[in-house]
């Protein structure tokens, strides 16, 4: 609509003789209960006009209607100008920009971005907060991609630590050899298995110890069990050999379980960072600190940064025995990313709990003078919980991303056959869609909510043929592709098409669909693939309102008429099939 801009600074030069800037002017979308497509707010014109904003509304209404080709009428409410534009203009739009093969590509921005995401521990498997982590990250990964970034996605995964120890002693003391092959067992539920028998026998010791007159203090300090776990720690960071063997063992088939859960999930990375591999890294850091005043030593030898000036408070940057802290080892981390990758902007997809620790990293490198501080970015994302309530991993009763996978599956299958439509699809056709339609369902309630809010995710409400879902997108563009067949359907653009009269819905469509590119630029900008997901469901919506309210497309007789709402079907189709793919779903040909 720059159209609109620049005729309204003529009309001002033209009526008030001001030089406009184009940033002083407001103009919307015309709201649905008045009429018009476009509306200026005149409140900030008055200034210029020294009437009232309806007397500056009605002059400049008049004057646009008067000089511009395509402004056919106007309206004023209070201090609003709604103006009609002509159908021309619409169609010339469809036929010019939304039929071309560029549509909807946005030219490169020449940035990097890197996206970090994932994030697994290796003594457990994916749970429900992973999934919702894995489709965001990849989600706002592609989102980037289509607004013209080069973007690097990558996964540091957490495979060292007292917790990864917990699973190892416990599969040393009761594992009796046991290992995914010859259990069957796939590899990180294995490794979960025995993270969770370490924690019931871990308590037992504590109560025992309580019963013979500890505190729960000192018991869960004295068990031996913990005792054990820290001194297999202390062994692997000395590198011991056998348990280092056991260590890569017990990972490796941890690794193999995460890639099978990746695959089903449709997520994947340009690199793997191991933190067994960052784990020192941030020493040099801590040095530079030094040297440069921004860190300072206290007298057991230990290593700070006093943040209390930036409403924040002194966080321990090493140890007195010098070893690192976690704020350590993500330092050395961000610098090693950046070598690696000389990214424009870095984004961390991390869950809310981490909010504070991520104003520190970023605050504590910014006052390090590094350069690309300022394009660091915390995309912090809310928990997700399930009708039963939160899931606590360390006691097994944690929702299995790989199970709730499965249950989506077999529930798309139960409600699908219900509807009893695909009854000449072959076996492997109805797998096909059973999968997609239950990731699909998955995908689009999780990506359809804000990042920061935290939300109820219900798998039995997700799969919704009619409701606000991805299952109802992905039905509408099966209806739409099953209707162009039944057309034959070719592309074709004419200029005897600016002659069709559009009906209110056909207008609404045009200019619904014409937004794509900016509803994509929009939501990679907010980093919310919230924003794409709940703008396809309205395309959705409204295709569906056409398709009731106009007549039998495949049977008019006008052909003109015809290939023209063929087109706007066509364009509804590609705007699906283009939106949802950036969010990981896949919409079927036919369901």
């Amino acid at each position: 609509m720059n159209f609109i801009i620049t005729a309204t600074i003529n009309a001002i030069k033209q009526i008030y003789n001001e030089d406009v800037a184009e940033g002083v002017l407001n103009i919307q979308e015309t709201r649905k209960e008045f009429e018009g497509q476009v509306t200026i707010v005149v409140f900030p014109i008055v200034r210029f006009s020294k009437k009232s904003p309806e007397e500056t509304a009605n002059v400049l209404g008049q004057y646009l209607v008067e000089n511009v080709e395509d402004i056919m009428a106007f309206n004023v409410v209070k201090g609003f100008l709604n103006l009609s534009i002509a159908d021309s203009y619409w169609l010339n739009l469809f036929n010019n920009e939304l039929l071309s093969d560029d549509f909807g590509k946005i030219k490169s921005k020449g940035q990097k971005v890197m996206v970090e995401y994932s994030s697994p521990n290796t003594n457990k498997p994916l749970h429900l907060g992973h999934v919702r982590n894995n489709l965001l990250g990849y989600a706002v990964a592609e989102l980037l991609k289509a607004d013209g970034y080069e973007v690097f996605k990558v996964n540091l995964v957490n495979d060292r630590g007292i917790h990864i120890c917990k699973s190892m002693l416990a599969w040393q003391i009761w594992g009796n050899g046991e290992t995914p092959e010859n259990s069957g067992i796939k590899g990180d539920h294995l490794v979960g298995k025995y993270y969770v028998i370490f924690d019931v026998a871990y308590k037992k010791q504590i109560e025992t110890l309580i019963a013979e007159g500890q505190t729960e203090a000192e018991a869960k300090k004295n068990a031996p069990l913990i005792k054990d776990a820290q001194k297999m720690l202390l062994a692997w960071e000395a590198g011991d050999e056998e348990i280092i063997n056991l260590w890569k063992k017990m990972n490796g088939w941890v690794y193999a379980g995460f890639e099978i859960s990746y695959k089903n999930l449709g997520v994947d990375f340009d690199k793997y960072y191991y933190e067994s591999n960052t784990y020192l890294l941030g020493k040099d850091t801590v040095d530079e600190g030094l040297a440069k005043g921004v860190f300072f030593k206290k007298d057991d030898g230990s290593v700070w940064i006093d943040l209390t000036a930036d409403g924040l408070d002194q966080k321990l940057v090493l140890r007195a025995d010098g070893t690192s802290v976690y704020i350590t080892q993500d330092l050395g981390t961000a610098q090693m990313k950046y070598d690696d990758f000389h990214m424009d902007q870095s984004i961390y997809v991390v869950g809310n709990e981490q909010d504070y620790h991520f104003k520190v990293l970023f605050l504590i490198l910014e006052k390090l003078g590094k350069s690309w501080a300022n394009g660091l970015h915390h995309l912090s994302y809310g928990m997700v919980d399930l009708p039963s309530g939160k899931m606590k991993s360390r006691e097994g009763t944690v929702v299995d991303a790989d199970d709730l996978v499965a249950e989506m599956i077999t529930t798309a299958k139960e409600k699908t056959e219900a509807l009893g439509k695909i009854n000449d699809f072959s076996t492997q056709e109805k797998e096909e869609l059973y999968y997609n339609i239950g990731l699909g369902a998955l995908k689009y309630f999780l990506l359809k909510v804000e990042p920061k809010k935290r939300l109820l995710f219900d798998p039995s409400e997700s799969i919704d043929f009619q409701g606000h879902t991805g299952p109802f997108i992905q039905y509408t563009h099966a209806r739409i592709k099953s209707l162009l067949n039944k057309a034959n359907y070719q592309l074709t653009v004419g200029g005897s098409q600016l002659t069709v009269v559009l009906s209110p819905t056909e207008l609404e469509m045009i200019m619904l669909m014409a937004k794509y590119p900016e509803e994509i630029a929009n939501a990679a900008k907010a980093y919310s693939p919230a924003l794409l997901a709940n703008y396809l469901y309205e395309v959705a919506k409204l295709f569906n309102k056409f398709y009731h309210e106009v007549p039998p497309i495949v049977k008019e007789g006008d052909k003109v008429l015809k290939q023209h709402r063929l087109n706007i079907c066509k364009i509804a189709a590609d705007i699906l099939k283009s939106g949802t793919a950036i969010l990981g779903i896949k919409v079927p040909e036919r369901m």
